[in-house]
């Protein structure tokens, strides 16, 4: 049987994993636990990542999704509310990572210190009746100083921009890290993985395939008509009517509505989104580890086109983005989208520029 000094040694490490105090914490008057050193019995090794907005909508089924990840070691998990909820939950899952929660602004620090990968779904939702306007109004100034604190506490570390709108919260987070001397085009992606994985789904619904089997690229940008879904370059190869192609990449674009105005509560589990980003940081911590050929779309800095930000299939690994590839021959229909999403995406880009530069 073990002796009391052991069961308080026990019990203060799980609570230190649910609940890290800011100091050191003392056990026995002869163990001290730092935050950093706090690791579980048989941890599993791997990757640190944070998630920047983990009581959310978005954030908690992500963390959930991510405390399932076997390339994860350690996920901290930071919100200025409900933290501390969502982290004791989360943590009861038998899978090898250990889950630390930090709670508001003076805890944010603590959150990213030594991560290697930080995804960022912070911020308000896409709620009926709002528009992409509305929702740079609320999470410009969220991105901005989430970025701030990652400048400061873990520069090196891949960054997953999952707030909208992501063609103008990109564009924000690379001029933070210009103005603290710690830009690096190659760690920062704004995900579009959601507009992959609906294409995937949608295509398939049209040729009766299974969505797992189709790889649609879809370029340009995160919303509306700067979702470019390249029907033309759909694997296994086919072909498509006039009409199937305008009802693919309307339904596309415009998914996000879809599921918005299906939504009649303020708040609600954005469960496809916690999916697909899922889907990206699980392809980008492969590309961390140096597995060859991972591949995937994401906004990024880009001279696929004129403009400085550019959603394109990329190729992972160990600093991040290591290739970009260039969109391939595009049919006319592709061509008139493209100039359209080109359009509307140097305004977005602009304004999340002037945002950090006024």
């Amino acid at each position: 049987m073990q002796d009391g000094a052991d069961i308080h040694q026990r019990i203060a490490r799980i609570s230190a994993h649910l609940n890290p105090p800011a100091n050191r914490l003392q056990v026995e008057g002869s163990s001290s636990l730092w935050r950093a050193d706090c690791r579980a019995k048989g941890g599993s090794p791997g990757f640190k990542v944070a998630i920047l907005g983990a009581a959310g909508g978005i954030g908690q089924p992500l963390a959930m999704l991510m405390k399932m990840n076997p390339l994860v070691s350690v996920l901290h998990l930071y919100d200025v509310a409900n933290t501390p909820g969502v982290t004791a939950d989360i943590s009861h899952m038998d899978t090898g990572a250990v889950v630390r929660g930090f709670l508001g602004q003076n805890q944010l620090e603590d959150a990213l210190t030594g991560m290697d990968l930080v995804i960022i779904p912070a911020g308000v939702p896409r709620k009926p009746g709002m528009t992409r306007d509305d929702l740079f109004n609320i999470n410009a100034g969220i991105v901005r100083t989430l970025c701030e604190g990652i400048a400061k506490c873990c520069p090196k570390a891949i960054v997953n921009l999952i707030s909208n709108p992501v063609n103008s919260t990109v564009p924000i987070a690379a001029e933070v890290f210009k103005k603290a001397g710690t830009y690096d085009p190659r760690r920062l992606l704004g995900v579009t993985m959601l507009d992959v994985v609906r294409a995937n789904t949608f295509v398939a619904e049209v040729l009766g395939l299974d969505p797992r089997e189709v790889d649609v690229p879809v370029v340009g940008g995160h919303a509306g008509v700067t979702i470019l879904p390249l029907l033309s370059q759909v694997k296994p190869a086919c072909s498509f009517t006039q009409e199937e192609t305008e009802y693919l990449t309307s339904r596309i674009q415009n998914g996000g509505t879809e599921v918005v105005e299906q939504m009649f509560k303020k708040e609600f589990q954005q469960m496809s989104q916690a999916y697909a980003a899922v889907k990206f940081a699980d392809a980008c911590l492969r590309g961390l580890r140096g597995d060859a050929g991972v591949v995937e779309c994401a906004f990024v800095s880009s001279q696929v086109t004129e403009l400085p930000f550019f959603a394109s299939r990329v190729r992972l690994g160990r600093h991040g983005v290591e290739e970009i590839y260039p969109l391939g021959p595009l049919n006319e229909y592709e061509r008139v989208g493209l100039e359209k999403a080109k359009k509307e995406l140097a305004g977005s880009i602009e304004k999340g520029v002037s945002f950090v530069r006024k």
